[in-house]
């Protein structure tokens, strides 16, 4: 694939056909970020349908499939996954960060 500088990250297509219905293409991405955003997403009760596919395995970009129910949007519950996300990445660096201190500090003193 040839580096796209110009290219948006992310956008937002909303469906015409499905109320509360939309689908996010993330750019540069695989199965590692869709199948994590997916998981966060249900586990939201508002989401009524979250799926996510890669249209082609030529093509570096995920499509990210969201219906919810009427109270909220697609946008919505992407952000708060998102946010859940990253606050679960800090907790595991945090925790990692923390058990390395400890074993640097136990592994120091038996050094000769």
């Amino acid at each position: 694939m040839f580096d796209q500088p110009d290219q948006q990250k992310v956008s937002f297509n909303k469906d015409t056909k499905i109320p509360n219905a939309g689908t996010f293409i993330i750019n540069k991405e695989d199965h590692t970020l869709g199948n994590l955003i997916r998981m966060q997403l249900y586990k939201d009760p508002q989401v009524l349908f979250c799926g996510y596919r890669i249209p082609h395995p030529l093509e570096n970009l995920i499509q990210i499939n969201i219906q919810t129910v009427e109270t909220t949007t697609p946008m919505k519950v992407m952000q708060t996954a998102l946010d859940k996300i990253m606050d679960d990445l800090s907790k595991i660096e945090k925790d990692f960060n923390g058990d390395l201190r400890k074993r640097r500090t136990y592994s120091s003193g038996y050094k000769v």
